[in-house]
């Protein structure tokens, strides 16, 4: 895979912003908070109840603000880590570490109809676009940065233009997909749900 190669593209607030945008037609949430505490779990559910500031104050995507699900459930439509040691070691359960080589792919699969590239009849003519702004957006993430989603994908090391079979919702919904980054500095989510 040739994934890693750099963007065109300088990392900064604008290019960030076109580069999550691919994201807009989609249920997608996009947000990042400060590494606060060594568990960084405690910072993941700050980042989903919205109650993280942005550290680079780029801009994010919440498609759920605003809605009436948030007055009874200020995370909706995750389910928050628990704090408590049993509940953590399973929502941590749900999610599996995967490497920088495969990032790119799991970001251009998360724009996708469907969150399937074999069934999203705009990706042959849209992939160079995509991965040009998955590039953009992994530049983000130093190279200590951890990597983690909750699917297995397809092979070893995953292949996210193949076809995903099973997933470990963190959301209310049956299936979501999504990246969630950790490193020394910020932790983000980049998530993808189908309500269906």
């Amino acid at each position: 895979m040739s994934d890693m190669s750099s963007p065109s593209m300088p990392l900064d607030a604008d290019s960030w912003w076109s580069a999550v945008e691919m994201y807009e037609r989609r249920y997608t949430f996009v947000s990042a908070g400060p590494r606060t505490v060594e568990d960084w779990l405690r910072d993941v559910a700050s980042v989903m109840r919205g109650e993280a500031a942005e550290p680079r104050s780029w801009r994010t995507i919440d498609p759920d603000e605003g809605e009436e699900e948030r007055e009874d459930d200020q995370a909706y439509p995750f389910l928050v880590p628990p704090l408590e040691k049993a509940g953590a070691v399973d929502w941590r359960g749900r999610l599996r570490e995967i490497p920088r080589s495969s990032v790119v792919r799991l970001l251009v699969l998360l724009a996708t109809l469907d969150l399937d590239v074999s069934r999203d009849p705009r990706f042959p003519e849209q992939r160079a676009e995509f991965e040009e702004y998955a590039k953009v957006i992994l530049t983000r993430f130093p190279e200590e940065a951890r990597f983690f989603t909750n699917t297995s994908g397809g092979g070893t090391p995953p292949d996210f233009y193949q076809r995903i079979s099973s997933c470990s919702p963190i959301s209310r919904y049956a299936w979501d997909l999504g990246l969630l980054w950790v490193s020394d500095e910020e932790v983000g989510l980049i998530w993808s749900f189908d309500p269906r």
